[in-house]
């Protein structure tokens, strides 16, 4: 078996390194392709090594653009290297543009899939990503769910492929890097942190709209907690476009530039709690070595996993109604004992022992 492991994005790395060190600890060959999906060079580089990746057979450098942009030219590229390294099967993770434009190079030329972290629903129709990742799942030949949940919601759309739930590989990650993230990072020393939640905010559906991200700062701001953000291009671009960057300033969020993988393990672990909008912090927040609280800045989510171990609270957008249910929590506590929904880190051992019992 010689697989193709297919990223685009930086949670895409993260997701896949366990899969790609699994492939290696046994012997196994595999090409690493890279579409190039992001923002800086340096920080993508930065992840591959914070992961101990080795670097990637090719990257695409497709850049930035709009989501036909992104997707024809991943597709293009993609179908030339399943042509010309005929693997026996294509790896993707989640939910971009590069898992969807991967998906259909590979099964137009009659190359299996496997789609790791298959059966999260939004069910938002606002989200470009759930188009894509109900997409990848009705097309994919391997269906690795991350539970039990997303095993079922799969079983009742009939989708084709073989459904095995095998736990989340970004435990696996996690377990792994937070004891070297621990003893390497300095991010904490170097930006003086000592009480402080940490937030990200990155989605269309949140950053793109003036209001609702209007919405978000306010609400944030009246939260009176030291907050430390670091911030995507895209959403400081928005915060300058909508004039909200001083409202920024004059509250107690503290913008700072994308930081590594082990350097954002770090500041998972050590902030009191985690203010987001993104699905994968949603899981990371469960590992066993973290266990932290995540108040989910967004109306829906696909992780409802994590709403039911506790670790999770999703508050909406509302800046008449997050903050008070943030407090709320607050009050009630966030430091209890939660058992994590996705796993103790054996999913990629699990997705590639599936893999040599179908294809080798």
């Amino acid at each position: 078996m010689e697989p193709m492991i297919i990223v685009g994005t930086r949670p895409e790395i993260v997701k896949m390194a366990p899969v790609a060190k699994e492939l290696e600890k046994r012997g196994i060959r595999y090409f690493l392709l890279h579409t190039g999906q992001h923002y800086s060079e340096f920080m993508s580089q930065s992840f591959f090594e914070d992961l101990g990746l080795r670097a990637p057979d090719l990257n695409l450098q497709i850049g930035s653009g709009t989501h036909a942009q992104q997707t024809a030219k991943a597709l293009v590229g993609i179908e030339e290297a399943i042509l010309n390294e005929t693997p026996d099967v294509v790896l993707v993770q989640g939910d971009t543009n590069a898992v969807l434009s991967a998906t259909l190079a590979a099964v137009k030329v009659g190359v299996p899939v496997g789609h790791v972290e298959a059966g999260l629903r939004s069910h938002d129709r606002r989200m470009p990503e759930e188009y894509n990742r109900r997409l990848t799942d009705h097309a994919s030949d391997f269906l690795f769910a991350p539970t039990e949940v997303a095993a079922e919601i799969l079983e009742r759309e009939n989708v084709w492929g073989k459904v095995v739930v095998t736990g989340n590989t970004v435990i696996d990650a996690l377990e792994e890097r937070l004891p070297i993230a621990r003893e390497q990072s300095n991010i904490m020393h170097e930006m003086d942190l000592e009480d402080f939640a940490l937030l990200t905010l990155h989605r269309a559906e949140n950053v793109d709209d003036r209001t609702t991200l209007e919405g978000l700062v306010n609400g944030l701001a009246e939260l009176e907690v030291d907050i430390i953000f670091p911030a995507h291009p895209r959403t400081v671009s928005r915060l300058k476009q909508f004039q909200l960057m001083e409202r920024v300033k004059q509250s107690s969020i503290r913008i700072i530039q994308p930081v590594g993988y082990l350097d954002f393990l770090v500041l998972l672990d050590s902030c009191r709690f985690v203010l987001t909008d993104s699905g994968g912090i949603q899981e990371e927040v469960t590992a066993p070595s973290l266990n932290k609280k995540v108040f989910v800045l967004r109306n829906s989510t696909e992780r409802p996993e994590a709403i039911e171990s506790g670790h999770s609270t999703l508050v909406g957008t509302d800046p008449m109604g997050f903050p008070d249910a943030i407090r709320h929590e607050l009050r009630k506590g966030v430091d209890e004992e939660r058992k994590s929904p996705y796993g103790s880190g054996d999913a990629a051992e699990r997705i590639i022992n599936t893999l040599l019992a179908e294809i080798a």
